[in-house]
């Protein structure tokens, strides 16, 4: 399959008083037609801000994208003009926030909020865009939909605003879904439901889907690539079998490691990343993770490793192999 979606070294800076932040550190990566691509890592390490500067989202200030290509239909979104990035926001591209209840204006309607994309990017009027509302209501599974459009958003439970945010995103038939998080403050049994309902809409529709989160849990079932990502950096991608049957990256071991197996003999304890994650008012001139690796050598202290082939479509940025302990060749 074909590229829909192909980012070229991004970087992107905050400039506050107490220094910079080297959010996002030259980040490539690819996404294709009908794929979905997971992208994981801990709290603070540049999953959101990477998606937010490739949408253009990042607030200036104190946010700047200094570096890097966003390929979409043969068009950089970091160069085009704020007219033509606002059509493709919303009808091409859609986004699903972490929190529906802070994603959604408290003072307008469920409806109103839904309709405006419809009027914005296809031109319908209040009665087609009004019907097209209820029926992505019903599409992602909320009752009585047209009785629902007169609602405000904190009428509807955190499952079911979530389930309007992915109605609203979907509203327009795009071809990518960038969802950020969005079952983190959901309830086990409604991520669960979420995430089924993302699957079914995925596959009749066939859009891609990037799917940020800290679940490893949640994109063993979903995605079929996985990139992880620390300190700025993706330092781990692979096919998701790939990855969880054979981890290359000492990170991604300790991130698996802390994963309950049911397969486990119940014995097992789950393991621990010791340390803090770094505080980029630096670029990383050396590894990011070697404070906290326990698979380090002095190579590692001295030059931070590029993305290298370690098996099919498989890349890692670590000078050692984990599984010998020895340094790559």
């Amino acid at each position: 399959m074909a590229d829909i979606l192909k980012v070229q070294d991004l970087e992107t800076h905050f400039y506050t008083r107490e220094g910079t932040v080297h959010a996002v550190n030259g980040v490539s990566f690819h996404l294709k037609e009908g794929e979905t691509l997971g992208i994981v890592g801990e709290s603070g390490c540049g999953k959101s801000v990477t998606m937010m500067s490739m949408m253009r989202l990042i607030p200036s200030p104190p946010g700047k994208v200094v570096n890097g290509k966003a390929l979409y239909q043969d068009k950089d979104l970091l160069q085009i003009s704020d007219d033509e990035i606002r059509h493709i926001r919303g009808s091409q591209i859609s986004m699903i926030f972490q929190d529906p209840m802070t994603s959604f204006n408290p003072v307008l309607t469920i409806g109103r909020q839904i309709a405006e994309p419809l009027e914005t990017h296809l031109g319908m009027n209040k009665q087609q865009a009004a019907e097209r509302s209820a029926e992505m209501l019903k599409t992602v599974g909320i009752p009585n939909p047209k009785d629902r459009l007169s609602d405000y958003p904190h009428q509807f439970s955190g499952g079911m605003r979530q389930r309007a945010m992915i109605a609203m995103a979907l509203t327009c038939n795009p071809q990518i879904l960038i969802a950020d998080e969005p079952t983190t403050a959901l309830d086990v049994t409604i991520q669960a439901q979420i995430v089924e309902l993302v699957k079914r809409l995925r596959d009749d529709m066939g859009m891609a889907i990037i799917w940020i989160t800290h679940d490893l849990g949640i994109i063993a079932g979903l995605a079929d690539r996985v990139a992880v990502m620390y300190g700025g950096y993706f330092i781990e991608e692979a096919q998701v079998k790939a990855l969880y049957g054979d981890p290359q990256h000492p990170y991604t071991l300790g991130l698996l490691g802390s994963l309950p197996r049911l397969d486990a003999s119940g014995r097992e304890r789950l393991t621990s990343i010791e340390g803090l994650p770094p505080v980029l008012y630096e670029k990383p001139k050396s590894c990011p993770f070697a404070p906290r690796c326990t698979y380090r050598v002095d190579h590692c202290l001295q030059e931070n490793p590029p993305l290298m082939t370690v098996g099919v479509e498989h890349r890692a940025a670590c000078w050692i192999n984990p599984s010998t302990r020895r340094e790559r060749q």
